[in-house]
């Protein structure tokens, strides 16, 4: 399997986000090609959710197509917007009614896709493969197994039941192979469900076969080594990502970001990530793979229990926890904030802790903290979406700087009850000759882009969450 792109290096989530602080555009219309995206600012893009495309391990969103993704909207200088979809038929839907700008999933390219979309350059270079338990395995189960189940070649294939993804290229190929054998296959293609759930129902005997392309069956072999993968399918294919018809210039530039990546030496550091790097293993046995486990950390029910004391989703606090400490107990900063919710030690000792407390000691004085600053704005910033945003930059920087900044935006015309494009833009500039005003500004300097981003990174990793995270 070959595969051309690169990543020039891991990047964190915020950095990639955007850095620049964009005014909301007037044009917010999706699909009217890359002129259109730049001005809106954002590349709306799809991946599918599995153990490779985009999912997330201890807390950090991770995946190879969320990685390229990521690399192609800093070298186009977009924020990226991610949505996830296990539907290859709402998928389609979504790109043909300019829902989404890209497809990021590997589809093979068929003449008959081709009528619908455009393809890329190719991605990878793949083949499909046939999933079924080993015959080791079956006579593991059934001492008297006498071999039939098994399938060494496509002509083995008669008259079996394999199941596959509904519109998915795997299907196509199967009724190629009716042909190509001269006799049927009982061709089940099964509706909201994705190749790795199929993979699943195989290991645990629930169907006898599936078809998927390699890379997620290598994958998934690490998760379930009773399978066996390795009868091909198919000739080596290309696999591509997909714009719509009407988004020429989109392609253009997205061909010229593989061109300029094809070949590279860095495509090497991502792909051993995801496909042969034998933390994969590790990975695939831990709790905190969301694909697997659905948890982000061991302090999990400590987190569930002292968001209820804020009335918070408790996959919020845990994105402030993760972006505060990495989950980490024995964080410590620069300036002597410690523990998972990185307290100073006066804010820690006015909630009654100190660094010897336990972690949800330290959970739970973080969170009546947040609820202390959410009270002071209450009454002034009634949306509690919106206030959301305030508390967490008050968390950050100080409710007086946050207050500095309401009062600017006033002063200067904006809406003070509003955070995005309104006072995250005040907080940054409330400092400079132009806004600043001492009866207004009565906290001082501040470095307002580091609690932007602050706010930032915790909201996107928060939704991100609560995509792959139930």
């Amino acid at each position: 399997m070959k595969v051309w792109l690169k990543i020039s290096t891991i990047i964190a989530v915020g950095a990639l986000l955007g850095a620049c602080h964009r005014q909301p555009s007037a044009d917010n219309t999706i699909g009217h090609d890359l002129d259109a995206i730049e001005q809106r600012g954002t590349l709306l893009a799809l991946t599918d959710y599995n153990s490779i495309s985009y999912f997330t391990y201890r807390g950090t969103p991770m995946g190879y197509q969320y990685e390229l993704l990521q690399n192609l909207a800093s070298k186009l200088g977009l924020k990226l917007e991610l949505e996830v979809s296990n539907n290859l038929e709402k998928d389609f839907d979504d790109l043909a009614n300019h829902k989404v700008d890209l497809l990021a999933i590997n589809l093979t390219v068929t003449a008959e896709r081709q009528k619908l979309m455009n393809f890329t350059s190719p991605i990878m270079e793949t083949r499909q493969v046939l999933v079924q338990l080993s015959e080791r395995q079956r006579r593991r189960n059934n001492p008297d197994y006498d071999g039939s189940m098994q399938i060494k070649t496509p002509l083995d294939m008669a008259g079996k039941t394999i199941h596959v993804v509904k519109n998915s290229a795997f299907a196509e190929r199967l009724r190629n192979i009716e042909s190509e054998i001269g006799d049927s296959i009982d061709i089940v293609e099964v509706e909201n469900i994705d190749s790795e759930q199929l993979i699943e129902q195989v290991a645990h005997g629930q169907i006898d076969y599936c078809v998927t392309d390699e890379p997620v069956a290598m994958i998934n072999k690490t998760y379930h080594p009773a399978l066996d993968i390795s009868v091909a399918v198919s000739f080596p294919q290309n696999m591509a990502w997909a714009v719509s018809k009407d988004n020429p210039q989109l392609l253009e530039a997205i061909n010229e970001w593989i061109a300029e990546t094809k070949g590279s030496t860095f495509h090497m550091v991502l792909y051993k990530k995801y496909f042969k790097d034998p933390k994969t293993l590790t990975r695939a046995q831990s709790p905190y793979l969301s694909f697997k486990g659905g948890s982000l950390s061991i302090y999990d029910d400590a987190i569930k229990k002292c968001s209820k004391i804020i009335d918070w989703d408790w996959r919020l606090l845990a994105a402030v926890i993760y972006q505060e400490s990495r989950f980490k107990t024995d964080a410590r900063s620069w300036c002597g904030a410690y523990g998972l919710m990185q307290l100073m030690p006066e804010t820690a000792a006015r909630y009654g802790i100190d660094s010897t407390s336990s972690p949800e000691a330290n959970i739970k004085a973080g969170v009546k903290y947040l609820k202390w600053i959410d009270k002071q704005l209450t009454d002034s910033v009634t949306d509690k979406n919106e206030r959301t945003k305030f508390v967490l930059a008050a968390y950050n920087i100080g409710l007086g700087h946050i207050l500095d900044a309401r009062r600017v935006a006033r002063a200067n015309g904006g809406n003070p009850d509003v955070w995005d494009d309104g006072v995250d833009f005040y907080l940054m500039h409330k400092s400079e000759p132009t806004y600043y005003n001492p009866d207004l500004v009565r906290s001082g300097y501040c470095r307002g882009d580091e609690t932007y981003n602050f706010v930032r990174d915790i909201m996107e990793r928060y939704r991100i969450y609560t995509t792959l995270i139930k």
